[in-house]
């Protein structure tokens, strides 16, 4: 009997498409079907792209059935986050409403990418609007509706990836794509109980990609587990002539990990002792898990202001990416009230502050990287709590002054990080694990995550969603 495809981790899933026990059509079809019936339950989607999917599965079907299998994607559908350009006439929204009718002529490196893999295009998901860009406070900013994650009625998905992580969580699209600036791709994958990965700065292409902070945007996977996120990243990884900023270093995934490998781990304390009692207790029992896995031992690092750094760069470029936004007005058309004002407050951003800000980011690097150096990963919570209602406005940690000390400094440091679930806390809602490698050090932290997810089970558990 083959078993349902829905919440199959990709390597079994590819397995049934390979042995043809699935259709690529089929498969499409079915999650189609999720994505228009389910998916508007959770304001996930923007735009399903039936015609271009149902197009791509017939050609895979076509392909492996002559014996071109392409490998683990082929015919695997899946959604991108709505800041990626597509062809087609498909809109392009960036999650905001002045641009709910923006289509491009070309479609973004990764989609091409994936489509050169064999993947399927089956939608567009919902975002947070500009990615989070205009400085939103609360879960309602986006036009689609807040993004509810599928573990609780009245949980927000996160952000700004929203639609991407819960897309993923209520088996809408085996994987999908998102994107980071600070926490874009961590944050919702924590919420919704999923594995996400931020490649390192400059892995991964982004042209075809809203900009929203040149120097911090990255695009990565979301799916299953940590080996999904791996394997996705295999395929749209590497240099592009059309993105300078992509570097030169291809990307192979080694998926194979040496019998009883250890690992070194360095707990970011005062990052824990800042998650509320549910979020600590379980990574402390994480912790457990990774200390048959290897060393755990607490690490501080030197006192410098990474937030105060990584919010200056973010906020000044910001202004720039939007300058034509604000000009003209259209921002008053943004959904969430304080989206209106904001970015006309980041033009007062010195220039001075803006260059001390780019200074001591390559201090920050300097220093994580030495400690890193005798690691494998720092780990860390996910998130500090579990998903927000939707009609809480945000709150941050560390005494009101400090919202993600993880992702501030993993940002400011253009690290990788991938984030897999650890259990459950406040209402039933779920945690997360967060593993920061060095820079290309990609392998090594999803090796890290791999062996903690072989010795649990939590990406094994799925909301009821019908």
């Amino acid at each position: 009997m083959t078993p349902s495809p829905v919440f199959l981790p990709l390597r079994e899933l590819a397995a049934l498409v390979r042995a043809r026990r699935v259709s690529p059509v089929a498969l499409t079809e079915q999650f189609l079907e999720r994505l228009e019936t389910l998916g508007p339950r959770y304001n996930a989607v923007v735009t399903v792209t039936r015609e271009r999917a149902l197009r791509e599965a017939r050609r895979a079907e076509t392909e492996i059935a002559a014996g071109g299998w392409r490998g683990p994607l082929h015919g695997i559908p899946y959604g991108a986050k709505d800041l990626l350009a597509t062809t087609g006439g498909i809109p392009t929204t960036w999650g905001a409403a002045p641009r709910r009718g923006q289509t491009f002529d070309v479609d973004a490196t990764v989609i091409r990418r994936l489509e050169a893999a064999g993947a399927v295009l089956a939608a567009k998901l919902a975002m947070v609007e500009l990615a989070g860009g205009a400085g939103y406070r609360q879960p309602r900013a986006a036009f689609t509706g807040p993004g509810r994650s599928p573990w609780g009625e009245d949980a927000w998905s996160g952000g700004s990836s929203s639609g991407s992580a819960a897309a993923v969580a209520a088996g809408l699209v085996p994987f999908a794509l998102g994107s980071e600036t600070w926490g874009s791709i961590v944050s919702p994958a924590a919420n919704c109980g999923v594995a996400g990965l931020r490649p390192t700065l400059g892995r991964v292409s982004r042209h075809g990609a809203m900009a929203l902070s040149w120097s911090l945007d990255k695009i990565g996977p979301l799916g299953i587990t940590a080996d999904d996120c791996g394997l996705v990243l295999e395929a749209i990884a590497g240099p592009d002539p059309l993105d300078p900023s992509a570097e030169n270093r291809p990307f192979r995934y080694e998926a194979d990990d040496p019998p009883g490998r250890r690992f070194r781990f360095g707990v970011l304390r005062a990052a824990a002792e800042a998650a509320d009692a549910d979020v600590r207790a379980r990574f402390e029992e994480a912790l457990d898990v990774l200390r048959a896995l290897g060393t755990v031992e607490d690490v501080t690092l030197p006192a410098l202001p990474y937030e105060a750094i990584t919010r200056t760069i973010l906020f000044a470029e910001a202004a720039s990416a939007f300058e034509d936004l604000v000009e003209s007005g259209a921002v008053a058309e943004l959904t969430a009230p304080e989206d209106r004002y904001l970015l006309y407050a980041r033009d007062a951003i010195l220039a001075k502050d803006y260059i001390k800000a780019l200074r001591l980011r390559a201090v920050v690097a300097r220093e994580v990287d030495r400690i890193l150096a005798g690691l494998d990963a720092f780990v860390a919570p996910g998130r500090f709590a579990v998903a927000s209602g939707l009609d809480e406005p945000f709150r941050s940690a560390f005494g009101g002054t400090v919202l993600d000390p993880t992702g501030a400094i993993g940002n400011a440091a253009g690290l990788p990080a991938v984030a897999v679930p650890d259990g459950f806390g406040d209402r039933g809602l779920p945690t997360s694990l967060q593993f920061v490698g060095r820079a290309f050090g990609e392998n090594t932290i999803l090796a890290a995550a791999r062996a903690y997810q072989a010795r649990t089970d939590w990406h094994r558990r799925h909301p009821a969603v019908g």
